[in-house]
């Protein structure tokens, strides 16, 4: 593919108030103290009050982007949600966004892709489509979700990673040397029974009745990445030899928060040192499609991505699907 000049202006987040520590899980799970760290490798996530509504806290993550990008919610001629999980199936997240954003009467186009945990990397995708045709100036993507209120504690392997938060960015055409250059995207549906949140559509749903348990999300960690981690060196390889960046040329990598064992994986099987990877897990959990974003956000504003740098973004989904892209910040 050829590079798209893409410029990432700016890049926020936001993280509910509460802080749930490994310490309170340990208490709720009935283990002892220290259990839910030695398993899972997280400490702490942030859990979102009623008031920290899906959409509220996209607009808080969107309004950081916009400030450090220096725009205003009406330099934005293009809005997309990529949200794992909606705030509502209709009308769509990035409506409520719009018009959390003062943009009500605008007429600004606000409407939502889903891609689940690689939510971001697909809007991110579209919205380099909608730019590189001219369609739109100044784009920008949002990825907010709440895991919170649907967690099983009775099966602690998922309940205890995800953690709540948004985060969002502000695309441009690109300037200098800021550019999109490859984009990777596969699904392999051996493994969609992996990770399964069956409420909230036309299949199950309160009006026909839902049996025990389908209004909570599960997941078979152990299959998920057993699926993933098949394809994904493969995957990677097409990926970096598209954008003709090699392993040795990237300054930054930022995962999926997925899990510790998946971030382990990536640092020590596909030769990626540690000291490049982006790895905030132990205090955010899983945040689903927030997750890349957020990681993003905190390698731009710790000083880990700069201007001219290549930077992988890389992660896995539900589905099972595998998502990255390589850019030159």
């Amino acid at each position: 593919m050829q590079p798209i000049p893409l410029k990432i202006c700016g890049t926020g987040s936001y993280l509910p108030r509460r802080i749930l520590t490994s310490e309170e899980i340990d208490a709720r799970l009935g283990w002892r103290p220290g259990t839910c760290h030695s398993l899972y490798g997280i400490k702490t996530r942030h859990v979102a009050d009623d008031e920290e509504t899906t959409s509220a806290m996209a607009a808080g993550a969107a309004l950081q982007a916009m400030e450090m990008a220096g725009c205003g919610p009406r330099d934005i001629d293009l809005i997309i949600g990529a949200c794992g999980v909606m705030e509502q199936p209709i009308p769509s997240t990035a409506v409520l966004v719009q018009d959390r954003l003062g943009l009500g009467r605008s007429g600004i186009p606000a409407w939502d892709v889903n891609a689940t945990c690689l939510g971001f990397l697909k809007g991110m995708d579209v919205a380099a489509m909608h730019i590189q045709t001219g369609r739109a100036k100044r784009v920008l993507v949002f990825s907010s979700d709440i895991a919170s209120v649907g967690l099983d504690w009775g099966h602690p392997e998922a309940a205890a990673i995800f953690g709540d938060g948004a985060a969002a960015v502000v695309l441009e055409a690109g300037e200098g040397d800021s550019a999109l250059l490859a984009m990777g995207f596969e699904t392999y549906s051996q493994g969609r029974d992996a990770c399964v949140l069956a409420a909230g559509g036309t299949r199950v749903n309160p009006v026909r009745g839902m049996q025990t348990g389908e209004d909570r999300f599960r997941m078979d960690g152990q299959k998920a990445f057993r699926v993933a981690s098949r394809y994904l060196p493969r995957f990677l390889r097409r990926l970096l030899l598209k954008s003709e960046v090699g392993l040795d040329r990237l300054d930054c990598v930022i995962p999926h928060q997925a899990s510790a064992q998946s971030l382990n994986h990536a640092i020590q099987n596909l030769l990626l040192g540690a000291e490049r990877v982006v790895n905030i897990f132990a205090q955010h959990g899983n945040q689903i499609a927030a997750s890349i974003p957020t990681a993003l956000d905190h390698a731009v504003r710790s000083g880990r991505l700069k201007r001219g740098d290549h930077a992988l973004l890389i992660g896995t989904s539900a589905g099972i699907s595998l998502g990255g892209s390589v850019v030159r910040f």
